[in-house]
C-alpha cells in the first residue's frame, strides 16, 4: 500500500494519506518509462532545420570554364557543393520527428513513474492552495513547510489554477502544471512531487479508470 504525508493548504502536517494503488502501487518497467521519455522528446522536436541545396542558391547557368584545356578540374556550375557559396549536400530539410505511443502503454508509464516516486518518497500531498492572487511567496512558503528546499519540483493542481500557475512561474526549479497534463517525463526529471487534493482526484478519474 503505498502513502504519503498530507499537509492542509498553509503547510501544517496532517498525518499520511493513502494513494491509489492502480496508479501509486504498479511495477515500474524501466523500458516503458524509457519509450515514454523518448516519445515526448521526440515530439517536442519543430523539425525545421533548413539549408539550401544546389538547386536553391544564387548562381548557376553558364559553365564557370570550358571542360578541357584549361589545367583545371571540370566544374559545370558555381552552385555545386565543392565551391564556396554552393548549396549544402545533403543537408537538414524539414521533417516531422514525432512518434506515437499507444494509450495503453501511455498510461501505464504514466503509473510507473509515480509509482516510482511514492516507493522513493517523493510524493507529498496537500489541500488546494487558496491563492487570491498569484504571489510566489506564499508558495515558496509552503513548499518550506513541507520540506521541500532547493529539490526540482513538480506540483501538480487539478485543474488549471491561473493563480498558483503564475506563482510557480517565477521559480526555476518549479513546474506547475494540471493532473490531465501531467507526463512520465515531468514525473522522471523532478526530485519532488506536490499533488493538491482535487489533482489527486483528477488523476483518479481520468487515469485510473
Amino acid at each position: 500500500m503505498a502513502t504519503a504525508t498530507a499537509y492542509d493548504g498553509k503547510g501544517v502536517s496532517r498525518g499520511t494519506v493513502e494513494l491509489p494503488a492502480e496508479l501509486f502501487d504498479q511495477q515500474v518497467h524501466e523500458h516503458l518509462l524509457y519509450q515514454a521519455v523518448k516519445t515526448y522528446l521526440a515530439n517536442q522536436r519543430q523539425g525545421t532545420a533548413k539549408v539550401k541545396d544546389r538547386k536553391e542558391v544564387t548562381g548557376g547557368g553558364k559553365k564557370p570554364w570550358r571542360q578541357k584545356g584549361t589545367g583545371r578540374a571540370r566544374s559545370g556550375s558555381n552552385t555545386s557543393p565543392l565551391w564556396p557559396g554552393g548549396g549544402r549536400a545533403f543537408g537538414p530539410t524539414p521533417r516531422d520527428y514525432s512518434i506515437g505511443l499507444p494509450k495503453k502503454q501511455r498510461r501505464a508509464a504514466l503509473a510507473a513513474a509515480l509509482s516510482l516516486a511514492a516507493r522513493e518518497g517523493r510524493v507529498r500531498v496537500v489541500e488546494d492552495p487558496s491563492l487570491e492572487a498569484p504571489k510566489t511567496k506564499e508558495i515558496v512558503t509552503l513548499l518550506k513547510k513541507v520540506g521541500i528546499g532547493d529539490e526540482k519540483t513538480l506540483f501538480l493542481t487539478g485543474s488549471d489554477d491561473g493563480n498558483v500557475a503564475k506563482a510557480c512561474r517565477n521559480l526555476a526549479r518549479v513546474r506547475a502544471t494540471s493532473a490531465r497534463q501531467v507526463t512520465p517525463y515531468y514525473l522522471l526529471e523532478s526530485e519532488q512531487l506536490v499533488i493538491t487534493q482535487s489533482a489527486l482526484d483528477q488523476l483518479k478519474e481520468v487515469f485510473a479508470s
